[in-house]
């Protein structure tokens, strides 16, 4: 990866396995800041805006919080909408067939990078 065409999101250690996702922004089309989070599901690590697909909420109510008790899906915790965690695909609740849209994330050196375009 060429230097400028990655920002670093987090420690690789920082997110645990089906665990607390880490929360970062993303420029939105408009230039303002959009919610992103990054996790890790059955030691992979996994990138999407903070955005249900039924009505554009972000899924954790409290930071980071996206995993359901079984650890097997991600949950908005306002509607209870559930999307599988390794591709975002809602499998469950009002947005079902809809997708979380992903960011390309990837682990490096013991950390986590956004992959970004360069200017």
């Amino acid at each position: 990866m060429a230097a400028g065409t990655a920002r670093l999101i987090c420690a690789s250690a920082a997110l645990l396995d089906s665990g607390r996702a880490v929360r970062f922004d993303v420029p939105g089309r408009d230039g303002k800041p959009q919610a992103a989070i990054a996790l890790r599901y059955q030691g992979r690590v996994y990138g999407y805006l903070n955005a249900c697909r039924h009505i554009p909420i972000e899924l954790d109510l409290q930071d980071g919080n996206v995993f359901d008790l079984s650890g097997q899906y991600l949950v908005c915790s306002m509607h209870g909408a559930l999307y599988l965690p390794n591709n975002g695909r809602c499998v469950g609740g009002p947005c079902r067939g809809q997708s979380l849209q992903p960011l390309p994330l990837h682990e490096a050196d013991g950390q986590v990078w956004l992959n970004v375009m360069p200017d």
